[in-house]
């Protein structure tokens, strides 16, 4: 028989169940996995103090060394991060019941911070340039003998500091394999067991959340080189409006009056079509001709045939038909497979910006209800073999060796390459 709570009439535990049996296995081993929770929670909260006190709190008394900006790039959020864990341990130790521990309900804990988590996504994605600033710092000697100074003044373990910076990034994947396994030796009557579950999806979206904007992020940066590549540039910038390529080829336009067709190079992000014009001599540079705000079309299919718009006979074609001003632009493709993926990318771009407005929404609709429970008083790819070593660890470290790039996918999922900017790079090299 289980040894948990059981709710009987009248709302109370059945002692007998609860106190008069021994542990079972799966008890014991829930009891293990909570004081694994536990633990490391606290080996973390030390981990981030020696990084504000003994690190940070230092060099902000070296302003001929530092700047403001420089120790922004190094530490990022970690300070804010700090005052949020030290908020999430104490109410995982509010819940902890150190007598009988695989009693103890700490799913609640982390449904309650699930939104404060997010911060690790302004960390994560600053990371990469953490590490090139204390690259850059650290090929020269003063700096090298001042970060150890400080790590021997805070009595702090032999890490380097890139190794101790790699810590909330370790942190925030391993929250989904914890409560894994607490789940897995959580009894389905135990009444943590529906909170654990919650936790652990809610863990898993905070992830992808993360993951997700460090993905449109590098868009972002490849936008911008993008448009950088491109001649007679006019207007405002991409990224005034947009934040990702949907998708991109080579179009047949046909314009009024005299029904004449031009190859153009279109690139579809969300909110907006970009037409291009390729050099007739070097075919990889690209000059901007135009752009059509995708806000205000929609999109026509065009049976093959006589168009009675153009009075020409088309194939593969379809439309984009302006809803104010009953403007209509024509496009034909040279395989029908190939117009087939543009209106398919015409979709994707059009939910696209649907979810874009309903994350949005969500978003603040997320900071109104946490800044209601503030107020009522309440808390506010590297290789699989070296991924498990690094979640093993309580004390991380950076290899020299390898590659900067690489230590950070641990955060990120397998997920299938996208042949986008390769196509891109082929046809506009980041180079003029």
């Amino acid at each position: 028989m289980e040894d948990y709570p059981l709710k009987v009439e009248g709302g109370k535990e059945d002692d007998s169940r609860r106190f008069g049996m021994g542990q079972t296995t799966k008890d014991q081993m829930r009891t293990n996995v909570i004081n694994e929770i536990i633990s490391t929670e606290r080996d973390y909260i030390k981990h981030l103090k020696d990084i504000c006190e003994g690190y940070i709190k230092q060099c902000r008394k070296r302003a001929d060394m530092f700047t403001e900006e420089q120790l922004k790039t190094i530490f990022g959020n970690i300070e804010d991060i700090y005052r949020c864990q030290k908020k999430f341990v104490k109410a995982l130790e509010k819940k902890f019941n150190k007598d009988h521990p695989h009693l103890s309900e700490v799913g609640s804990c982390f449904l309650e911070y699930q939104t404060e988590f997010q911060i690790y996504s302004e960390y994560c994605n600053n990371h990469p340039n953490a590490c090139l600033e204390l690259s850059r710092l650290t090929k020269v000697n003063k700096y090298v003998y001042f970060f150890e100074a400080c790590r021997l003044l805070q009595k702090m373990i032999d890490i380097s500091l890139d190794g101790f910076l790699l810590t909330p990034v370790q942190k925030i994947c391993k929250y989904p394999l914890q409560l894994a396994e607490l789940l897995k030796y959580t009894n389905p009557q135990h009444r943590d067991f529906k909170d654990v579950e919650a936790a652990l999806n809610a863990m898993k979206n905070v992830a992808r959340l993360i993951n997700e904007r460090k993905r449109r992020l590098e868009n972002i940066d490849k936008i911008a080189q993008w448009q950088s590549s491109i001649e007679d540039w006019e207007g405002e910038d991409v990224l005034v409006r947009s934040s990702e390529l949907i998708y991109s080829g080579e179009l047949a336009k046909i314009s009024h009056p005299q029904a004449k067709s031009q190859q153009r190079m279109f690139f579809l992000f969300d909110h907006q079509l970009v037409c291009c014009k390729k050099d007739l001599l070097r075919r990889d540079i690209l000059y901007y001709k135009s752009r059509i705000n995708m806000d205000d079309m929609e999109i026509l299919d065009v049976e093959d045939g006589k168009d009675k718009d153009f009075n020409i006979s088309v194939k593969n074609a379809f439309k984009l038909h302006c809803r104010d001003t009953e403007e209509v632009h024509l496009f034909c493709a040279k395989k029908p497979e190939q117009k087939q993926r543009w209106l398919k990318a015409f979709e994707n771009e059009r939910r696209q910006v649907q979810l874009d407005q309903e994350t949005e929404v969500q978003k603040k609709q997320a900071m109104l209800n946490a800044s209601k429970q503030h107020h009522a008083g309440k808390p506010k790819a590297v290789t699989r073999p070296y991924y498990d070593f690094l979640m093993r660890q309580k004390h991380p470290t950076l290899p020299t060796t390898l590659p900067q790039q690489q230590v950070f996918m641990l955060a990120e999922p397998k997920r299938k390459p996208s042949n986008f900017w390769q196509n891109i790079s082929r046809l506009t090299p980041f180079r003029k």
